[in-house]
């Protein structure tokens, strides 16, 4: 049996995948935006997948975790950004999002509610693309590629809150946005297969980082960014699943739970690897 892989389909998972077959995987993979593989994980669809640690908060029965692997921030992630005047105006005001990634949007509303003393706002999905919404003059939060670009042309009057820098700033600990969460009737079923998966992302890491020029060579013309960005961005990135992320990952659901976001606080199980 091949697994199914899930593929969110933004520049910050490319380390994983770009040599992934180079690596050995031969199954299949689907590409897709956080929300609809994280659906696709839940439904069976998929086997396995860099999916919302969220995801994983709400159905953590049903899954368990490679362990070593998260796509995470240690600091700026550059790549899930508020724009807004300032903290502070948001109070009784609407903020546009794109509905992409539960685990965006509940940090967000968790560091405004938490750390901001912000309570009184508003997130929405508007019936254009968030990027209008917010070139008149409305706070929006975007993650992924598109967030990259609105950075470099931020309008007039808005200023760009990084959730990364910010979580980092109040607590002092890195930031798990997605975790390699694998069904666990996969697991059960087929454990070789696993296993092999879990050498070759480690090996497909380790090619990645070896030749980050080469690789942001070959996707600045498609992604509209300089080979020097997508080398900055993947150097910034932490793709490691160390205590510290945990002890990160843990107070984000702790945080969930406090506001009503998750019914419990999960536990981390992890697909034994040894």
């Amino acid at each position: 049996m091949t697994l199914r892989i899930g593929r969110i389909a933004y520049l910050n998972v490319e380390p994983y995948f770009h040599y992934l077959r180079d690596a050995g995987f031969c199954g299949e993979i689907v590409a897709g935006v956080p929300a609809e593989l994280n659906a696709m994980l839940a439904s069976g669809a998929i086997d396995v997948c860099p999916s919302s640690s969220y995801e994983y908060g709400l159905h953590a029965d049903k899954y368990c975790l490679l362990p070593g692997h998260s796509i995470s921030s240690i600091g700026p992630v550059h790549s899930v950004l508020l724009f807004a005047p300032e903290i502070s105006s948001l109070a009784g005001s609407p903020i546009v999002i794109t509905g992409e990634s539960a685990t965006s949007v509940n940090l967000l509303k968790i560091l405004l509610r938490e750390f901001c003393g912000v309570e009184d706002f508003s997130l929405h999905v508007p019936d254009r693309p968030v990027e209008q919404s917010l070139a008149d003059g409305q706070p929006a939060l975007l993650i992924g590629d598109r967030a990259l670009a609105a950075a470099r042309e931020c309008p007039e009057g808005m200023q760009v809150y990084d959730l990364g820098a910010l979580w980092y700033h109040f607590t002092g600990l890195p930031f798990v946005f997605a975790l390699w969460i694998l069904r666990r009737e996969a697991a059960e079923q087929c454990p070789e297969a696993v296993l092999a998966l879990a050498r070759q992302l480690q090996e497909a890491r380790q090619q990645a980082f070896a030749h980050l020029p080469e690789m942001a060579q070959k996707l600045a013309q498609s992604s509209g960014f300089p080979t020097r960005h997508l080398v900055e961005y993947w150097q910034g990135m932490s793709y490691d699943l160390t205590d510290g992320h945990l002890e990160g990952l843990t107070l984000y659901f702790t945080l969930c739970h406090k506001y009503g976001l998750l019914e419990t606080i999960p536990d981390c199980h992890f697909f034994p690897v040894t």
